[in-house]
């Protein structure tokens, strides 16, 4: 049972170490580093928090409003009436990802305003996509069977949909919402360029001041909150997984 039970946290045991171990080997890095003047500023303790929170405030609010926009509409589009749907709102969802982010997110500050606002839609446009999808495709993978047999005990649509379709397609759902929250976190650096903050701004001074060790911290901050919210996102599809499944 114990044996078992390490194995299937065995992976997200490694991918947390190994997290650890690159952040601390950066923050060794910082301390042995022969900094200027400029990076030691920029790489102040203070301001980097700063920078973090900023990005986890877009990617957190993006992503709230992704979930709340996302899931609805793919349940609601997976229901008969509204099945004819589906193709021109996938089409429209698809937008912000075959457009290339960076414009996306300029022609949204032309149009909104520069700033967080026009970031934080920049980003639910790019991350709606994988959301809306794993909903539809976790729904119609639940077996009619079930479905029919949750009716004829007299259960409603509704009662079926909240208790049996949806619990069957969290796995899958969680999936697309996993994605969605790495995309965020890597495309909320681009919030920099229509004054979005966020980490975004380390990798710009770095290239704009021809400061290595500041891009190269800023790069790795970034990657390193990405795989922090996949190892989370990872952590809550290994809870909320239905036994069985």
């Amino acid at each position: 049972m114990a044996r078992t039970r390490w194995l299937a946290w065995r992976g997200l045991v490694f991918q947390l170490a190994g997290i650890l171990a690159a952040f601390l080997a950066l923050v060794v890095w910082l301390l042995t580093a022969k900094l200027t003047p400029t990076e030691l500023n920029t790489l102040a303790p203070d301001a980097l928090w700063g920078y973090t929170v900023e990005h986890l405030q877009l990617t957190l609010l993006a992503a709230v409003i992704v979930l709340a926009l996302a899931i609805p509409v793919g349940i609601l589009l997976t229901r008969r009436p509204l099945r004819r749907f589906t193709g021109p709102i996938l089409a429209l969802a698809n937008v912000g990802q075959a457009a290339p982010a960076v414009g996306v997110v300029v022609l949204l500050a032309f149009w909104l305003g520069f700033g967080f606002w026009a970031a934080t839609v920049g980003l639910v446009l790019y991350a709606v996509l994988p959301v809306l999808r794993n909903t539809m495709v976790g729904l119609q993978q639940v077996d009619p069977r079930l479905v029919e047999a949750g009716r004829g005990m007299g259960m409603s649509a509704t009662a079926v949909l909240f208790k049996v379709e949806l619990p069957l397609a969290v796995p899958v759902m969680l999936s697309g919402i996993r994605t969605a929250l790495v995309l965020l976190v890597g495309t909320a650096a681009l919030a920099t360029f229509i004054n979005g903050g966020g980490l975004g701004i380390l990798i710009t001074t770095g290239v704009n001041l021809n400061l290595t060790v500041v891009l190269v911290t800023g790069a790795v901050l970034v990657a390193l909150l990405a795989l922090l919210i996949d190892w989370v996102g990872r952590v809550v599809e290994h809870v909320a997984r239905p036994k069985g499944i």
